[in-house]
């Protein structure tokens, strides 16, 4: 079979040609703005549950390679491209995309418009959507979609969290990372760090790793108490999949650890950490999802390229006063930031670990490692 298909949940449907695995998957369509590093978009555990369009036409053209993976494989339930490039051209490949997704089961779609999907998206919004390269047709198609999981009130974060709790070791920043980290004075002992994982990128510990700090992952379940017994000097709430609205349990433990730790947020983090705040999350008609996102810092008054990927977002009025506001996207006015007005306890919507993405925010990790080594009096 040479014909692929994409039905969407209104019942709009496009066309393609297979390829990587052969199959049949369902998840929320989303697309992404990114012209590289679509290896990092594959395998970020933030994409679970979702079926990722690309609007750069030409993907796979510098191959895949495992020091570009940010988890132990690709996360996304589908792959959809206008064309996927066979013949990739970089010293540092190893497999062509199309291997890839065979070897890691992930279907993909080529031979899309890809132009057309992503304005559809646009205008009716992100939706359930089952893709098939096998034979099907369009009813059985349907019927399948109908029975599908949605995003909303899911819990993602169970099926991307570690197992067990481990210590990081720390293993060598990729080539684009390398030297543009800030500048922060290390510590001896170094500074010990618990990160909830709630679908981490490798990145985020690879750069805590290189500023001096010792992590240590826990599952998203771990509580207040079990992260205090590690003796932290502060607490990392990562990025992740899904409705934030799904995983209460984590905000909660979050709320315990306000004012006990110095407590940093990254994407589903900040929005996990708002609702720690009493704060409200609301789904975005398609989200935030690409290297190219400007927000203003309102703190030093700069302007930032950001790399994000997320759905859904804090509702400014719903924290209360609690919070004070630290970023806003300036395409759309939402909440890319906050500070808790008491406590060193702060997060940021989009992705300052790039990974992909530009390096514009990195400096807020330094911010992380000066809060923590003021609270230890140092």
């Amino acid at each position: 079979m040479d014909r692929a298909i994409i039905l969407l949940e209104d019942g709009k449907h496009f066309t393609g040609k297979p390829f990587g695995a052969r199959g049949l998957r369902t998840g929320e369509i989303v697309f992404n703005t990114s012209m590289t590093g679509y290896q990092e978009i594959l395998t970020d555990p933030s994409y679970k549950g979702q079926i990722v369009t690309m609007t750069y036409p030409l993907i796979g053209n510098y191959g895949v390679n495992a020091e570009d993976e940010e988890s132990v494989g690709p996360q996304v339930e589908g792959f959809v491209v206008k064309e996927c490039c066979r013949r990739p051209s970089n010293w540092r490949a190893t497999h062509t995309l199309d291997e890839y997704l065979k070897e890691h089961g992930v279907v993909g779609v080529e031979d899309v418009d890809t132009r057309a999907l992503t304005r559809h998206i646009r205008s009716v919004g992100a939706m359930k959507c089952v893709i098939c390269n096998e034979d099907a047709e369009l009813r059985e198609l349907r019927q399948i979609l109908e029975r599908a999981p949605g995003i909303v009130g899911r819990d993602l974060v169970r099926e991307v969290t570690c197992a067990e709790p481990y210590r990081w070791e720390p293993e060598p920043l990729p080539p684009m990372g390398r030297g543009v980290f800030p500048m922060v004075e290390r510590t001896d002992p170094p500074l010990q760090v618990v990160a909830y994982d709630c679908g981490i990128k490798k990145n985020i510990l690879r750069i805590l790793s290189a500023l001096g700090c010792e992590v240590w992952v826990v599952p998203a379940g771990t509580t207040a108490e079990e992260a205090l017994s590690y003796q932290p000097d502060g607490i990392f709430v990562s990025n992740g999949p899904g409705d934030p609205a799904g995983v209460p349990y984590v905000a909660a433990e979050i709320q315990k650890l306000l004012g006990r730790k110095p407590i940093f947020g990254i994407c589903l983090g900040h929005q996990l950490l708002g609702m720690a705040m009493g704060g409200k999350t609301f789904k975005l008609k398609f989200g935030h999802r690409g290297a190219n996102q400007p927000v203003k810092d309102l703190v030093r008054g700069n302007i930032l390229i950001t790399s994000q990927n997320h759905g859904f977002c804090v509702d400014i009025e719903s924290l209360g006063g609690q919070a004070e506001l630290t970023f806003v996207n300036l395409n759309d006015g939402t909440l890319e930031g906050m500070r808790h007005r008491e406590f060193p306890a702060y997060s940021v919507q989009f992705h300052p670990e790039d990974s992909p993405g530009p390096h514009d925010a990195v400096y807020l990790f330094g911010d992380f490692i000066r809060d923590m080594m003021k609270a230890r009096g140092e």
